[in-house]
């Protein structure tokens, strides 16, 4: 059998356009984006599609003025990135995160949840 080679570069073609757009995205967020919470979360949780480089990724908690609520620094293990939180009075605190994957590709973004009515 005799495979052409316009054919074998498009499987290439399309192999390498697959592999390229594998890259880390968020999947799930705890609290979710833009949820009003009853009570306060403990943590954010992030889980992505891919695993995480640790020393590259990062995640923090902010309150409406700015100031970081979060309670040390974010934990990441396999593909889930969290943060503790100081305890959180009622507002708008905002989620900033940047994920590094395993195959070097950086993602950044946030969100905002708030707490209390």
């Amino acid at each position: 059998m005799r495979v052409s080679a316009a054919a074998l570069s498009l499987f290439f073609l399309i192999a390498g356009v697959a592999s390229a757009l594998a890259h880390a995205a968020l999947a799930h967020a705890s609290p979710v984006a833009g949820a009003t919470l009853s009570a306060a979360p403990r943590e954010v949780t992030l889980t992505f599609t891919e695993r995480l480089e640790a020393a590259f990724s990062k995640l923090s908690v902010t309150d409406a003025s700015g100031a970081e609520v979060s309670d040390g620094n974010a934990q990441v293990s396999g593909n889930t990135m969290r943060v503790n939180l100081q305890p959180l009075d009622a507002g708008t605190y905002k989620v900033n995160w940047r994920a590094v994957s395993v195959d070097t590709h950086a993602l950044e973004g946030s969100f905002t949840f708030r707490v209390g009515a």
